[in-house]
Parts: structure tokens; C-alpha cells; sequence
């Protein structure tokens, strides 16, 4: 069944903290993209709204996933996908540690005519990326051809490493820093890995559903991307929370931040 943007829709989301106006015209760009980058916070329902109603428009023939894993991806059927228990049920979601499956349900909803690919590095293997890092863990052909193996600039590197600081509010062993970043560049690959899968097998277009971290055309999935295909064409959506957000994106839209508890209070003694 395919799903349709409509104006009761667009008006609805711009209620909901979009502006309606945003929707089409980014629809239309996205829409000359080999792969379509698809950026959220993770916890605000807006940004998946977005999604979902850009997934209906751009009708990709694949979508890659951060969320879930390859084999995850390789059991749903759009006959699951159109019922929100059942894929909640066959991804296990309720112990993955994304945020309540009610937010990414119309996403999954909307992608249920595509092929589905997973790009998470699964649990069991993450301690074994961390320890051997990320270019031993992904392979050597795979780590060149995707320029993984290649060090970053010491300037980005010690940036990388601010940031990754402050996001752990600044409660991160120094020496755990580098590692952090490390296993963030293997996640960007991997999910440029599986687009790069995504488009063999499909000839796309393709759409990733990821966090703003990995869709930044600055250090995310396109730098790997790029360097492996770099004829395709990519473009990637930013989706900020009150005008603020890190890094660049070939699209900005905007929505209000999600109500959410300090995450700093779990690092704090006692908390």
C-alpha cells in the first residue's frame, strides 16, 4: 500500500512544531538523491514524523536502519511492518535501549514497501570492535575501501574528542576518548557500508534513518560513503531542536526540543 503525503497531514505536522511549507521542498530535494539521509534526535517525535512523511513521499526501493542490526533488518516483511507490535516484537525492542517504539512506528510504517537494511554493530561484537578498533574490526579490504584505515587529522581527532567529552558530561577517562571516537567512525561506516549494499542490490534510492551525528556531511556516513562511491549522490537532512545542532547538512529543518530529563544526572554521584 503506498502511502501519500496529504494536506490534512502537512497541516496536522505543522501543529506539531514543523512548518508545513518546510515539508514539500525538502521532499523535492531529497528526491534527486542516490541516498537520502534522513537525520532525527533520537527522542523527539517531531523528527520522526518528518521522516515517515518523507519516506512516503521519496518512496526509496531500500532503507538502512541505525537502529537495528543486518539480521534484524532481514526478517521483516512488509506484512510486519504494517503492524507496530509485531515489529516492536521481532526487533525486541523494548530491550535495545532506543526510545519508545511509539516514535519510530510510523517511520517503520512508512518504509514498509522498501527493502530494509540494518547498519548497528551488534552487542555481542561491540566490546570486540572496541578492543581491536575499528578498522581491524571491519576488515582490511573493506576498511580501504571506505578510508577507515586512514587516521584522522590531528586537529579533528582532538575535536572529536572534545566533543565526545562533552556528551558524556565530562565524566569520560581521558584515555576512553580516542576509543569513543574510534568506534563512532565504525558506526559511520557501517552505515555507509550498508547503503553501499543497499544500492547493488536495489539500484536505489535509498534512505537512512540515523541520528544527526552520523548524517553531519562533515564527519558522518557521507565521508565514507563518498570516498567508497564517489560518484553518488548524496544528500543529507539535519533535523535541529531550537535552531541548535552540530556540523553541517545539505538541509536544515527545525522543530522545539523534546521534553527529557538531564542526561548529565546518571554520571553524577548518587544518581
Amino acid at each position: 500500500m503506498k502511502i501519500m503525503l496529504s494536506a490534512a497531514g502537512l497541516a496536522a505536522l505543522s501543529m506539531s512544531g514543523a512548518r508545513a511549507g518546510d515539508l514539500p521542498a525538502a521532499a523535492r530535494f531529497l528526491s534527486g538523491a542516490d541516498v537520502a539521509v534522513l537525520g532525527e534526535v533520537h527522542d523527539n517525535s517531531v523528527h520522526h514524523q518528518r521522516q515517515a512523511m518523507l519516506l512516503a513521499e521519496l518512496q526509496p526501493k531500500a532503507v538502512v536502519w541505525e537502529m537495528i542490526t543486518a539480521e534484524q533488518a532481514a526478517a521483516l516483511d512488509p506484512e510486519t511492518l504494517a503492524n507496530a507490535s509485531l515489529t516492536a516484537q521481532q526487533l525486541d525492542w523494548l530491550n535495545s535501549g532506543w526510545p519508545d517504539f511509539s516514535l519510530y512506528a510510523p517511520v517503520f510504517a512508512a518504509a514498509a514497501n522498501a527493502r530494509q537494511y540494518g547498519a548497528q554493530v551488534p552487542r555481542a561484537e561491540a566490546a570486540e570492535a572496541l578492543e581491536r578498533g575499528a578498522a581491524a574490526y571491519f576488515g582490511t579490504e573493506d576498511a580501504a575501501r571506505f578510508g577507515l584505515d586512514q587516521p584522522l587529522p590531528e586537529a579533528e581527532q582532538a575535536a572529536r574528542e572534545a566533543d565526545q567529552q562533552v556528551n558524556h558530561c565530562n565524566a569520560m577517562p581521558v584515555e576512553m576518548l580516542p576509543v569513543l571516537v574510534d568506534f563512532q567512525r565504525l558506526r559511520d561506516a557501517a552505515l555507509a557500508k550498508a547503503a553501499d549494499t543497499a544500492l547493488a542490490e536495489t539500484g536505489g534510492p535509498v534512505a537512512v534513518i540515523t541520528g544527526n551525528g552520523h548524517a553531519r556531511t562533515d564527519r558522518g556516513l557521507a565521508v565514507y560513503l563518498a570516498r567508497a562511491r564517489p560518484a553518488v549522490q548524496i544528500r543529507s537532512l539535519g533535523q535541529s531542536e531550537g535552531g541548535q545542532i552540530s556540523g553541517t547538512f545539505d538541509l536544515l529543518l527545525d522543530a522545539g526540543a523534546a521534553s527529557r530529563p538531564d542526561p548529565c544526572l546518571a554520571f553524577q554521584s548518587g544518581g
